[in-house]
Order: structure tokens, then C-alpha cells, then sequence
């Protein structure tokens, strides 16, 4: 397999997994914000001042994706070469 091909694979399978991380976020967010913030304001519940669904969708969920996208990028992602590599040449 040619060195290109290789970075190529990685790419794709790196950009597949990028996507899957938005998703996951949206889903998330779409979730907390939307569950919990369908109710009428006077029975919202509130944590540290924040509305429920405010602090679980925006303020935890970030929080979540930061710690998520590091592990996934640490144990997924590889470092590769913007440069073909040379072929030696026999002589």
C-alpha cells in the first residue's frame, strides 16, 4: 500500500470519527435542552443559578465533549506526515 493511500485511510477513518463526535454533541445537547426545557418557565428547576436544561446542555455538555474529544484524539488519532515519504533508490 502506497504511503498516500495509508494517510489517506487515517484521514478518513479521523474524519469519520469527528462527525461522530458532533453527533454525539448535538444529541446531547438536543436532549437537555429540549427534555428538560419543554416545561413552563415557572417549573423549571435551577442549578447554581442556571436553568436545568441551560446548565445540563450547554454548561455540562461542553464539559463532557472537552473531556470526550481529548480521549478520543489521544487514543484514536495519529500523527502522520504532510510528505510522501522517499523511496530509496538501489543501486
Amino acid at each position: 500500500m502506497k504511503q498516500s493511500d495509508r494517510r489517506h485511510a487515517i484521514a478518513h477513518r479521523e474524519a469519520i470519527m469527528g462527525i461522530a463526535l458532533v453527533i454525539v454533541h448535538f444529541i446531547w445537547w438536543y436532549g437537555f435542552a429540549y427534555g428538560l426545557g419543554k416545561k413552563p418557565v415557572e417549573e423549571y428547576t435551577y442549578v447554581f443559578g442556571f436553568p436545568a436544561w441551560f446548565f445540563y446542555s450547554c454548561i455540562v455538555g461542553f464539559i463532557f465533549m472537552v473531556i470526550l474529544v481529548i480521549t478520543v484524539v489521544k487514543l484514536y488519532f495519529k500523527e502522520v506526515p504532510f510528505e510522501p515519504e522517499k523511496e530509496e533508490t538501489k543501486l
